[in-house]
């Protein structure tokens, strides 16, 4: 019998050892594709985990190489603009020891406040020409998220911790302010007529350290409307900035299989369509303007190998579209029918890619993507495959990210066959 376990203990190690040895040998952690068709500016959150504060936005060259990079220290960092005059746009949140912060927001979160800047840096002399900043309460939640130059110079900036857009000037001055509170909440148009009567309804705003909308991107239109991303809501709504209304709403608060808590929306003027980072959903898709319906979408190079929380994608000049996978921990540029063009991975240093731009197409009108789905060959669907890729992406946190689930059971399998193996020797020698 002791003979059996004893051999049954060994194939198992063995079959362990192999699986791990071929998923080591198999693993790609290099940057795939061509060379990018130019400079790409990338932000990190965070390295190592989504708590940490060590977060970057860094340029990359045509093969991939940095040629740039700014750390702000403590901090969190979202959205990243290039500009047309060569600086760039940097949104991010900074934790502050409690010591250091303003008497009004000192001792509400027992340890920090959270200082939201957004800076102008000029890459060639790493100077900061233009910063607007202020502070919130709590780091977790309250940082600011984006940030965009208009044609005016004026700066719009979208704040999650105190659920509002407003547009800032060079000089400081707050030229106009939106609120989520007044326009969204119960008693408001947008209540009435998207969330009485949804799951949703029982979120109504409670206080200002609450994340009740996670407002997460805007956008200035070409007819002058401000397109916002209102994450908790599963919606992305544009406001006319002379009356405050709100003139569209797209999605549904609490409908998941149209947005689930998505990020960065792009309204393509040249096909009227809808491009968004459906973050929960895991994908990439784009939508009708008019009719909400599907037009495209990508999940990932393979059923194995599946976007993980996506929370940028742009729409480039030549047809392609930029995706930061956020829990992949990778950037990439997909063609039309979802072949891989260029990535740039950072996997080996877990970083929690934020935002992801091209430089220099700013100005440019976006490609079109033909219309259907069935096009790009990733709609994956399956429930058992999108639940292991997800187990998958929060694995990479802890163990290499070639490891994975399949390489954890065998890790804990070969484990406890080694020290079962050890028990029997044990036992062998004690009688």
């Amino acid at each position: 019998m002791r003979t059996r376990r004893v051999a049954v203990l060994g194939v198992l190690l063995v079959v362990s050892v192999g699986v791990l040895g071929g998923l080591a040998v198999t693993a790609d952690d290099t940057a795939g594709g061509d060379a990018a068709d130019g400079r790409t500016l990338v932000t990190v959150q965070a390295y190592g985990w989504f708590g940490n504060h060590n977060g970057e936005v860094f340029v990359l060259d045509e093969s991939g190489d940095r040629t740039w990079e700014y750390a702000p220290d403590d901090a969190a960092v979202f959205d990243g603009e290039p500009l047309d005059n060569g600086n760039v746009l940097v949104s991010f949140g900074q934790k502050v020891p409690d010591a250091d912060c303003p008497e009004r927001w000192a001792n509400t979160s027992g340890d920090h406040c959270v200082r939201n800047r957004v800076q102008e840096v000029d890459p060639d002399t790493g100077e900061v020409v233009w910063e607007y900043d202020w502070y919130d309460r709590q780091i977790s939640y309250h940082e600011v998220h984006d940030a965009d130059r208009l044609a005016s110079g004026e700066t719009a900036v979208i704040d999650m911790g105190r659920h509002r857009t407003f547009t800032v000037a060079r000089n400081g001055t707050v030229t106009w302010e939106w609120s989520a509170k007044e326009n969204l909440d119960e008693g408001s148009d947008f209540w009435a007529d998207y969330v009485e009567g949804t799951p949703r309804e029982d979120h109504a705003y409670t206080g200002p350290r609450q994340d009740w909308t996670h407002m997460n991107d805007v956008d200035r239109l070409d007819n002058g409307n401000f397109l916002m991303s209102i994450r908790n809501f599963d919606v992305v709504v544009e406001v006319d900035p002379d009356t405050d209304d709100v003139v569209a709403v797209y999605g549904d608060p609490g409908d998941h299989s149209l947005m689930y808590e998505q990020h960065d929306p792009d309204y393509l003027e040249a096909s009227d369509t809808l491009i968004v980072a459906d973050s929960e959903n895991n994908r990439v898709v784009e939508y009708d303007a008019e009719t909400m319906e599907e037009v495209w979408r990508y999940e990932g190079p393979n059923a194995g190998d599946r976007l993980q929380w996506p929370r940028d994608a742009d729409r480039l000049p030549n047809g392609n579209t930029l995706i930061a996978d956020s829990r992949n921990f990778r950037v990439l540029e997909v063609g039309p029918d979802g072949e891989v063009v260029w990535s740039h991975e950072l996997t080996g240093e877990r970083g929690i890619v934020y935002d992801a731009d091209r430089f220099g197409v700013g100005g440019e009108e976006p490609g079109e993507v033909p219309s259907g789905r069935e096009l790009n060959g990733t709609a994956h669907g399956g429930t058992v495959g999108g639940a292991i890729a997800v187990a998958d992406s929060w694995v990479s946190f802890v163990l290499p990210p070639w490891v994975g689930v399949v390489g954890l059971l065998a890790l804990l399998t070969g484990g406890g066959a080694l020290a079962g193996l050890a028990w029997e020797g044990y036992r062998a020698r004690a009688g």
